[in-house]
């Protein structure tokens, strides 16, 4: 087998970034829990003792800590002063947790994954599913922390418009259910926007829901927003305005069965929101960035819950339309449409 040396250099630097940036996720999720970010960003231009001395933290990790941030372009260094700081955008990533743009919530996402990784394996060999609620509970927190950015960049600003009528309904009063609502950062947020409407958010994870019911207290809307721990083939009532799946159809087992369900469970020219993940229908058009990060996660994260359930499709995170389509029509919806997308989101709108 001959050897190209150039071709074998660049495949060596990619998998030197790629080895630095495994390591790096946990000093990202590190440096949030620990609030040096945010020190970083409402202190100025720092010395890692000034830092260690406001986060009250140790000098010496602090300072292995910003020479990594630093050497991975996350803080700026000036070698003159020996001091650290974040530049506006790097703040507005790293420390700003209501930023469309924050960042920690993936890295903890993946580092959380990452401690899985033995029966994944194990599950490779032996074909069983591994469930979304046996992760460690990291995950948990990092997927809220990953998506919230993006619906409060996009959920109410864009989404909601983008369907035919919604956004008045909500406007006026309408009866809402979100699906796989997790610890319930979409459900408060459409909350906080629509003040007339009602809103009732289920997931089978049970932790996931008293963090929900939590967050709604906090927020202040709790008055309006309920939690319940069931499934997406069972959750409760009828008449139903809007009915929102974000980031979760492609998870489920039996997404046919689910959709049956939200057409049995919808008003009358009821909407049925569903947000994925970007993807093309081609799989060779998802080999870039974004669809490298998808079929990961679905690897290690969306594949495994769905085969640990019933039917067990696994549509995967890199689903794309036609197979959405596929599953929303085979559960009896007769109109379906991209009703707009982002770079890292399809945002479909089926009704019955």
């Amino acid at each position: 087998m001959e050897i190209n040396q150039d071709k074998l250099n660049e495949f060596m630097g990619r998998a030197v970034v790629d080895f630095g940036a495994t390591l790096h996720a946990g000093l990202v999720v590190i440096g949030e829990k620990l609030g040096l970010y945010k020190a970083l960003d409402e202190g100025g231009p720092q010395t890692p003792a000034e830092l260690a001395r406001r986060t009250n933290t140790t000098e010496r990790y602090v300072r292995e800590w910003l020479n990594a941030q630093a050497a991975g372009g996350y803080v700026m260094y000036d070698a003159d002063r020996g001091s650290y700081s974040l530049s506006p955008e790097q703040a507005f990533a790293l420390a700003n947790e209501d930023s469309p743009a924050y960042l920690p919530g993936a890295f903890l996402l993946a580092a959380s994954t990452l401690k899985s990784e033995g029966k994944i394996t194990e599950a490779f060999r032996t074909g069983a599913g591994f469930g979304w609620h046996e992760h460690d509970k990291g995950l948990f927190e990092g997927t809220e922390k990953f998506f919230r950015p993006n619906y409060i960049g996009n959920l109410v600003p864009s989404w909601i418009p983008a369907l035919d009528g919604v956004a008045g309904r909500l406007e006026r009063g309408a009866k809402v259910a979100d699906i796989g609502c997790g610890h319930g950062a979409s459900t408060i947020l459409m909350a906080e926007a629509y003040p007339k409407s009602q809103f009732a958010g289920f997931d089978y994870h049970g932790p996931s829901i008293e963090a929900a019911r939590a967050a709604a207290r906090r927020a202040g809307v709790a008055d309006r927003v309920t939690f319940q721990q069931t499934s997406a083939k069972e959750y409760p009532g009828s008449g139903y305005d809007l009915v929102a799946f974000f980031d979760c159809l492609h998870d489920m087992g039996d997404p046919v069965g689910a959709a049956t369900h939200v057409l049995r469970s919808l008003a009358k020219d009821g909407t049925w929101m569903i947000v994925e993940p970007f993807a093309n229908d081609r799989v060779e058009q998802n080999f870039n960035p974004v669809g490298r990060a998808y079929y990961s996660a679905s690897t290690m994260i969306c594949t495994p819950a769905s085969r640990s359930q019933e039917v067990g499709l696994c549509l995967g995170a890199q689903a794309g339309e036609a197979r959405i389509r596929d599953v929303v029509t085979r559960g009896g919806f007769t109109r379906f449409r991209r009703a707009t997308e982002t770079p890292f989101n399809l945002v479909f709108e089926a009704k019955a």
